[in-house]
């Protein structure tokens, strides 16, 4: 008997159980004390909802567009790295389905299944996220291969220039595939669903750099390259240069300070993503939640805005619209469903967000997405905090 799923939390029970502890920990884990990581979720709680009665709620749409594109809600697949160690071709499931649910699916650089691989398995556009190396040879040819797999926007992540530090994945001996420990062997014992799909998986590491990056041919050759390929030189000249290679739209991923929400609007981007890395990079920073009003009070609108981190619930996304976001991207929500159940569960996770996202509007008086804003809230006086930046930059 199939379970039943009502909330993003019950796909999580079903993922803890089927994925084995490495790739487990490695979703759901931040850097350092993992207070950001905490803190993107529980800062969602200190909002509450207004609640208004005697309002027609029929004909209700939670339909909008990001950068141009309509879908079918405000949420997008944030890029995942290791995505096909959560599930066999993990990466060409979960963007099928995106793309049956009307959603984007954003593919991670640092993807099992490569570029070609989801566009050969999908009819939709998909987006690419890039992580800027040091090879430029190489960054260049990502992104040609994104351009010619029919990419239709190119997410710049800014803040992975160094790795945080993240203490499970240190511990564990994260690796794709899975090192064969003892500890690791006795782990995926007990995940035998998920090794019997992995025997068939389509590839078992990096696709998009295996084959691709000179000197880099193997497995034992790529955790080395990656330690030392990430860009430290990464500034807003070469977010430039970057930008005008892409012939398409260009968002920029990690933007938690309104001064550097400013900064993108000079470069020429089309859409600013106030993220933390889920809290994986800079641990003590505040959640994305609680910058989001003051970054979307800096650029107004001038750009899109959208948020990640900590959102597990329609009533997250609706939060986020109303402080002032075009939309939200997902990643942890999605992964549980695609760990527990593959691509069912990536279209279950997406239909608990609707579903609590329509009622949800419905029962604050609104009926089309675009009309939710602050008066659907009702927010700590201090919520924004007394945290107030001093000397250079300041």
């Amino acid at each position: 008997m199939s379970p039943v799923i009502t909330t993003i939390d019950d796909l999580h029970t079903l993922y803890r159980r089927r994925v084995p502890k490495m790739f487990y920990d490695y979703c759901q884990s931040g850097s350092w004390t993992e207070q950001t990581f905490r803190e993107n979720e529980t800062d969602f709680d200190l909002i509450r909802l207004r609640q208004r009665v005697a309002v027609d709620m029929e004909g209700r749409s939670v339909a909008t567009t990001m950068v141009g594109r309509d879908v079918s809600m405000p949420v997008a697949l944030a890029p995942v790295g290791l995505t096909g160690m959560q599930h066999a071709d993990g990466e060409i499931l979960a963007a099928r389905a995106a793309e049956d649910f009307g959603v984007p699916f954003c593919l991670s650089t640092m993807s099992i299944c490569s570029i070609e691989d989801v566009a050969r398995k999908t009819a939709s556009p998909f987006w690419f996220q890039l992580y800027v190396m040091r090879d430029e040879d190489f960054v260049d040819n990502l992104i040609g291969r994104a351009e010619a797999a029919g990419c239709d926007v190119l997410v710049i992540t800014l803040d992975l220039q160094i790795l945080g530090q993240r203490h499970k994945d240190l511990k564990n001996g994260l690796s794709a595939p899975p090192k064969l420990t003892p500890a690791s062997i006795a782990n995926m014992a007990t995940k035998v669903g998920w090794g019997l799909e992995m025997m068939q998986a389509t590839r078992r590491t990096f696709g998009n750099i295996v084959g691709h990056a000179k000197g880099v041919g193997d497995t034992s050759s790529l955790s080395s390259w990656t330690a030392e390929q990430f860009d430290p030189r990464l500034d807003w000249d070469k977010i430039k240069m970057l930008r005008d290679k892409w012939k398409g739209k260009v968002v920029l991923k990690g933007i938690l300070d309104p001064e550097d929400a400013r900064l993108a609007l000079d470069v020429g981007a089309d859409a600013i993503i106030v993220s933390n890395h889920g809290g994986r990079q800079l641990d003590g920073a505040l959640s994305s939640i609680r910058m989001l009003p003051e970054i979307v009070d800096a650029v107004g609108d001038k750009i899109e805005v959208w948020m990640d981190g900590g959102v597990r619930s329609g009533q997250d996304v609706l939060k986020a619209v109303a402080l002032g976001a075009r939309g939200v991207m997902i990643g942890r929500a999605y992964i549980y469903g695609l760990g527990a159940m593959g691509q069912k569960g990536v279209g279950h996770a997406l239909e608990v967000i609707r579903k609590e996202l329509d009622t949800t509007m419905a029962l604050c008086g609104e009926k089309d997405i675009h009309d939710v804003g602050p008066h659907n809230l009702l927010i700590p006086k201090d919520f924004r905090g007394e945290w107030e930046p001093t000397g250079r930059n300041s």
